[in-house]
């Protein structure tokens, strides 16, 4: 009988060791794949402050009456250009 409960005892026991060691293996894949989404995570918000800074550029009045004069062929309004209307009396 003291033989059955020691390899009862040892059965249990490797299987207690080689659920540790699938503890551990899991652990670790789990740090590594954190360790890559937490470089992801830091390309991405390098990303998105590139795309701000770009939009922040594209933006800008000068750039935009830069385009109007040079694509659109555009030209400022002048004084000697305008038309006033005045409403007429009946």
């Amino acid at each position: 009988m003291n033989s059955k409960v020691n390899a009862v005892l040892a059965v249990l026991l490797v299987g207690c060791a080689l659920s540790l060691v699938n503890a551990q293996f899991q652990a670790r894949n789990l740090f590594i794949e954190l360790g890559k989404l937490e470089h992801q995570a830091r390309q991405l918000d390098i990303d998105w402050a590139q795309l701000q800074l770009d939009q922040s550029t594209l933006g800008t009045n000068a750039r935009i009456e830069q385009i109007a004069r040079n694509k659109l062929d555009m030209t400022p309004l002048t004084p000697a250009r305008t038309q006033y209307l005045t409403e007429g009396a009946q």
